[in-house]
């Protein structure tokens, strides 16, 4: 299985790792300047500027390009509010694309919006378009629906144990010439009830920061997980896949994204997916990579609820 791995580009350790390993790596994804998306404004740091931060951006995706690795341009944002259908938002995107495309090794992008997919079809024939995981596509309908803006898909993740689904999904698009994609290592909860919601918070995260705000939402799942009661249920309540397990998928996906680009120990994500294994508490991989302390689900076959032993001696 190759991997698709997400950039932090301060972490010189996790960049060499990205290197040392790109016979693995399918692709590296990233987000460009202050494009609102998926993640935090990969911009905003306490110890640089906005623009020193962009400097670093182009000099590591000179760096991933020159080592001869695929890029992968995000615009998976779930919302870009009064812009979404306005000309300057398209020629932004059109001019940002047009240089990305020239200077780097861009190949694809990933977007949750079929007018921007639209968009990069008909202004770059060498780019490929695909649909981000955000977009939740579960079934044939929901690929047939968006087959001509689209040249793969990502699957929704709750279905990243459930075979027969993946057999029938994978061989729709083996017939109709589209690629097929998986989120390997996600920590959030099945069926959230609050994703979107939170995903769209993030989308405006730029416009949030600057109001005197009245709460703090850092997620469901956290306030979840506050409760004891709710750690037995957290292995069918997720639908991570072990890096055990990943070569059982390698027939049916192009590749695996690995979701890296807020997690504190990336090497340690991208290394265990690619020796195919880890030792440990299997949350710590993840991202969200929840802590349950004084629990931890021990990684094995089965996975186990484990209570650490406290006591000081």
């Amino acid at each position: 299985m190759k991997f698709s791995v997400g950039l932090q580009y301060l972490n010189r350790p996790f960049i060499d790792c990205i290197k040392e390993n790109k016979n693995h790596i399918y692709e590296v994804y990233f987000s460009w300047a202050d494009f609102p998306n998926g993640r935090s404004n990969q911009l905003m740091n306490d110890n640089y500027t906005s623009w020193e931060m962009l400097d670093i951006q182009r000099s590591v995706l000179k760096e991933i390009s020159e080592c001869g690795i695929d890029l992968n341009l995000l615009f998976n944002a779930n919302c870009y509010g009064a812009e979404s259908l306005s000309n300057s938002f398209y020629n932004k995107i059109g001019e940002t694309v047009d240089y990305i495309n020239q200077n780097y090794r861009l190949k694809s992008i990933t977007t949750t919006s079929p007018l921007i997919a639209e968009f990069i079809k008909s202004n770059f024939e060498n780019l490929k378009t695909r649909a981000s995981v955000n977009m939740e596509i579960g079934s044939i309908p929901g690929m047939e629906y968006v087959s001509k803006y689209f040249d793969g898909y990502y699957m929704k993740r709750e279905l990243n144990r459930d075979f027969e689904s993946i057999k029938i999904l994978s061989g729709w698009c083996k017939e109709n010439g589209k690629e097929f994609y998986m989120l390997a290592n996600s920590g959030c909860l099945n069926y959230c009830s609050a994703h979107n919601f939170h995903d769209n918070l993030v989308a405006h995260e730029n416009e949030i920061s600057k109001m005197d705000n009245a709460y703090n939402f850092k997620g469901i799942c956290h306030q979840f997980l506050k409760d004891e009661k709710n750690y037995s249920k957290l292995i069918n309540y997720t639908n991570f896949v072990r890096p055990e397990d990943i070569y059982k998928y390698e027939e049916y996906f192009a590749a695996a994204k690995l979701a890296t680009r807020i997690h504190k120990a990336p090497q340690s994500v991208l290394n265990s997916y690619v020796r195919g294994k880890f030792s440990g508490d299997i949350l710590s991989v993840l991202e969200p990579a929840h802590s349950i302390y004084p629990y931890v689900l021990e990684n094995g076959e089965p996975l186990k609820l484990v209570k650490l032993n406290t006591d000081i001696m």
